[in-house]
């Protein structure tokens, strides 16, 4: 049985994990240590979408473990919002990566791969029922809508979803990591929160 003739069982986070863990819909998993699904409470108001898992997540099988999990749960913090009422995923489930030696280097999802993966995107989307998606860098904007879009347009708006819910489109923390320098950073930094900011000032008794 494929996973699509399994897809009316996933009424579940659990059952939906189990049936990712099996998932063959792109090549990525063959690669991959294991696939990391989205991780947070089952009825969360607000749903996070990066783009695809790093090396440490690759690793642990969870999401946002890494350098970058680190910087959003702190813009989290600072912005207001309550981490544990997050609910965290990726728009492409399996780490994809070129080895270098002995280190593994992020290669950005192409269109089929962020394609494919939509699937599962589609049923957290599903399950959760989310208030409102918040889409954390390009990767994470093209599956949520569906098409490749400016992220310096649409930053920080609230949009009205074709499917809904809401959604907000920001950058991903990882791009902060990779400035140098730290005015810069800290500049960015504090958009990146106020962006958040955002998402709390829209959703009443968060």
């Amino acid at each position: 049985m494929t996973i699509a003739e399994q897809d009316v069982r996933l009424t579940s986070l659990k059952a939906l994990r189990e049936a990712e863990a099996a998932c063959r819909r792109c090549p990525l998993y063959k690669n991959a240590t294991q696939v990391v699904p989205g991780e947070g409470p089952a009825h969360a108001r607000v749903m996070m979408v990066g783009e695809q898992p790093g090396d440490q997540e690759d690793r642990q099988g969870k999401p946002f473990v890494g350098p970058a999990g680190r910087m959003l749960d702190k813009a989290i913090h600072d912005s207001g919002l309550d981490r544990t009422s997050v609910f965290v995923t990726n728009a492409v489930k399996h780490f994809k990566f070129e080895q270098r030696g002995k280190r593994r280097l992020h290669k950005r999802p192409d269109a089929y791969e962020i394609e494919r993966c939509r699937f599962w995107f589609e049923h957290e989307r599903a399950l959760l029922k989310p208030d409102l998606i918040v889409a954390l860098g390009a990767t994470a904007a093209r599956s949520l809508m569906r098409k490749v879009v400016t992220i310096s347009k649409l930053r920080g708006e609230i949009l009205d979803l074709p499917e809904g819910p809401r959604g907000l489109i920001t950058i991903h923390p990882s791009w902060l990591l990779r400035m140098d320098d730290e005015a810069q950073k800290r500049a960015e930094y504090s958009r990146f929160v106020a962006d958040l900011k955002i998402v709390r000032k829209a959703l009443p008794g968060l």
